[in-house]
């Protein structure tokens, strides 16, 4: 099988990160990088052994290139989406897709168009414990769902957000501990749980100053299947504490902690707790991410290999985005929003 040639698109704080797992997995070679940072980009593609685009139409007219990365700020997605398409590479993006629901539909459909695949990264629906949970789900073996919630208590600095003239932007960002955090924490709640009816939510900005969003959510919602849930999420949680979900079945309960299922227990009689991993700043370590990373990373190049839909493609990672964009429609208008949103 001949390799995944990789571009990345952006040099920012995640580039790293993907360059890292690119470089380290068979069937994967990371090919290029774009920036309109000479320095970073640059840097980043000497780091790992790489061409340097500083013209993306350049980058995208390279034969060798099949597929791109674009890690730039989240509403600039789909121009770079828009335009790898057309020039026939696969694009992977990262969280959110996009910030708006017609930008992330004009990316699915111009990936469909062109015969690429579109992806979405959310990686932490490949670590171990949300694994096995979501097999423990498929198996009925937590019953029917009554409750389910999610619970991401972070804490950024304030320098954390003046750092970039794009964070804390709704133009650039498109919202805050929601779309920027804690997406994944709701793409995880909504993959395990099921699709969501509807949401009654309150946001509010109340620890950070120089910012448009939100860097405090809350959100009562209502499941398709009728269970009931919560979505929390804040910035201000000093110094960081562990983000966690919870699911409350008719046979039985089951709790991850920063992506580890620590605790199950059913009425069968099976039951089984772990010690959480340190949940110090609120993350996983840079060791724990990268090995999600790489299984997300393993799973697209088997898919693209097989030519074949990537499994977190563009309609999954459009899910999370629906949801965190119904909770801003409902702490706008006060109302509860029903989905899907028209």
């Amino acid at each position: 099988m001949k390799a995944i040639r990789f571009a990345l698109v952006g040099s920012g704080a995640i580039a790293p990160t993907h360059a890292r797992v690119i470089t380290s997995l068979a069937g994967a070679e990371l090919a290029g990088v774009y920036s309109r940072s000479a320095h970073s980009g640059q840097a980043l593609a000497d780091q790992f052994g790489c061409a340097f685009y500083q013209d993306y139409d350049v980058m995208l007219a390279d034969s060798r290139i099949n597929a791109v990365v674009i890690c730039t700020p989240s509403g600039t997605h789909a121009q770079f989406a828009l335009a790898a398409a057309r020039a026939g590479k696969h694009v992977i993006v990262e969280k959110p897709l996009e910030i708006s629901l017609a930008q992330a539909d004009g990316m699915i459909a111009a990936c469909e168009e062109n015969g690429v695949q579109l992806g979405c990264v959310f990686q932490r629906r490949f670590s171990p414990g949300v694994m096995k949970l979501k097999a423990l789900l498929t198996e009925d073996r937590l019953g029917r769902l009554l409750y389910a919630g999610c619970y991401a208590k972070l804490y950024r600095s304030q320098e954390y957000y003046d750092s970039g003239a794009w964070r804390g932007t709704w133009d650039l960002d498109g919202g805050g501990v929601l779309m920027n955090q804690g997406i994944h924490y709701v793409d995880l709640l909504q993959y395990l749980a099921g699709p969501v009816a509807d949401v009654t939510a309150r946001c509010a900005t109340l620890g950070h100053e120089r910012v448009e969003i939100e860097d405090t959510a809350t959100a009562l919602i209502t499941f398709a299947s009728g269970a009931l849930g919560i979505i929390e999420a804040t910035t201000n949680a000093w110094p960081g504490l562990a983000s966690r979900i919870d699911l409350y079945g008719s046979e039985g309960t089951a709790v991850i902690e920063n992506d580890e299922l620590v605790y199950i227990s059913l009425k069968s009689g099976e039951e089984f707790r772990s010690r959480p991993i340190d949940a110090q700043a609120g993350v996983s370590s840079p060791a724990v991410a990268d090995d999600c990373h790489a299984a997300q990373y393993r799973q697209i190049i088997a898919d693209l290999a097989a030519c074949q839909p990537l499994s977190v493609d563009g309609r999954e990672g459009r899910k999370a985005l629906e949801i965190i964009l119904a909770v801003y429609r409902s702490s706008v208008t006060g109302q509860q929003v029903k989905l899907p949103l028209v």
